[in-house]
């Protein structure tokens, strides 16, 4: 018994380390591309970015200058001009430098946009209203503000009928935006920002009570810039005509910006191919070095199943004596492989599974730990998914390999010669 433990652990454990493995690199893979997705596969973001020549301005000094760059308006004019069949174009103009309320108080991630925004970002509201054309034509000073706002500013309270202010204005809030996947990883590194951390107000707003002036203390600075627009959507009417569409658009904005360097294009359409060819590598990559573990369980099966042939040379030569073939004795050592492989696969795939559970239930949970929790950050998460492929791949390469090693030993065998093998001791 504790011999055919032995023999199958080695399968046990290869079966197990694909599938936990496969399903690491598939629940990452997943969650990338969940968080590219909401991003919007017909969208087209096109954003202002700080030109590299301008982070050197300071020269290692304590100053202020007013810093002009990016999306004008009157490329939104061009680029409604050019596109006029598309979905939606939607602009985005960021504003204030402070949120208040009372004596909290947090750096402004305030931007000016139309009700648009929240089909074409994907956002769905927690409670209150999201903006609407009214807002638009009154200039209304209301806002629609991110999860991560409520916890900052409104702790203990309702948010929706209150205020609070940005820089000096008083703005009432009418929406909470439901929490968004998008506050790390890819999702957040595209977006350039924390979307949980957004306050959205009406674009007229934004322009006419406002401006175009957005201050921003930094270390040892303090950062005056003159930005238009922050952003613009782009939403394409198919996902066919994204990519046309993208190069049309970088053909434009090039005539205005010469090399971009202001500007950034960001297309999630071309992202997700990419992120599902990087993935299907990573997963080969992840199987191939869990697959040696399949090759070493199959060493040890040949390597106990050799073992048992010189313990059992005179069963051989009995079951030869009373008229077994050679191909008997084959048969019966490659069984005897067989059902160990196929045994120690399956106790691998219920292994494999129930450790794959057990990383996406338990890791989350680190941070609350009394010791582990000071070591772990607060949104840890290693999200599993467990693909059907890998069970199936990792099952029947164990039994196969069950039976390529098992062919060795099982021709050994065959060969005993049934005079000799019933002389031995």
């Amino acid at each position: 018994m504790l011999r055919s433990v032995l023999t199958a652990l080695g399968i046990i454990l290869g079966v197990a380390a694909v599938i936990t493995m496969v399903s690491l690199g598939e629940g990452s893979k997943q969650e990338a591309l969940a968080q590219l997705e909401r991003l919007g596969a017909k969208n087209i973001i096109v954003r202002s970015q700080r030109p590299p020549e301008s982070n050197d301005q300071q020269g290692g000094q304590s100053r202020s200058w007013v810093l002009s760059y990016g999306l004008k308006r009157e490329d939104l004019a061009v680029v409604e001009a050019n596109f006029p069949n598309v979905e939606a174009i939607v602009p985005v103009k960021e504003v204030g430098s402070q949120v208040l309320r009372a004596e909290r108080r947090k750096s402004s991630q305030t931007f000016g946009t139309t009700p648009a925004l929240q089909t074409v970002a994907n956002l769905r509201m927690a409670r209150g209203r999201y903006l609407t054309e009214a807002d638009l034509a009154e200039t209304a000073l209301v806002a629609v503000i991110g999860n991560e706002v409520v916890k900052e500013l409104f702790p203990f309270d309702d948010p929706i009928g209150r205020t609070m202010r940005i820089d000096d204005k008083v703005i009432k809030v009418v929406g909470v935006l439901a929490p968004v996947g998008l506050s790390g990883g890819a999702g957040a590194a595209l977006v350039g920002r924390d979307l949980n951390l957004d306050v959205h107000i009406p674009i007229t707003t934004a322009r006419t009570i406002f401006g175009d002036e957005v201050s921003k203390r930094q270390a040892g600075s303090f950062q005056t810039s003159q930005i238009e627009l922050s952003e613009i959507y782009l939403v394409s009417d198919s996902r066919s005509d994204v990519l046309r569409n993208a190069q049309l658009l970088r053909r434009l904005l090039e005539v205005r910006h010469p090399g971009l360097e202001e500007i950034g294009i960001i297309v999630p359409f071309e992202l997700l191919a990419k992120a599902r060819k990087d993935a299907l590598t990573w997963n080969l990559v992840l199987g191939a070095i869990a697959g040696i573990s399949l090759l070493v369980g199959g060493i040890g099966i040949m390597n106990i199943m050799l073992a048992s042939v010189q313990e059992r040379t005179r069963e051989i030569g009995v079951r030869r004596a009373v008229g077994a073939t050679r191909r008997h004795i084959t048969a019966q050592f490659l069984v005897e492989t067989s059902v160990l492989s196929t045994i120690g696969g399956i106790i691998g795939v219920g292994l494999g599974i129930g450790a794959s559970v057990l990383i996406g239930v338990v890791v989350p949970m680190l941070p609350d730990l009394p010791v582990v929790g000071q070591y772990v950050a607060s949104d840890v998460a290693l999200p599993t998914q467990i693909a059907m492929w890998s069970i199936l791949v990792a099952f029947f390469v164990a039994v196969f390999t069950g039976l390529v090693f098992g062919v060795y030993p099982a021709m050994q065998a065959s060969k005993q010669d049934p005079i000799t093998a019933l002389r031995h001791d």
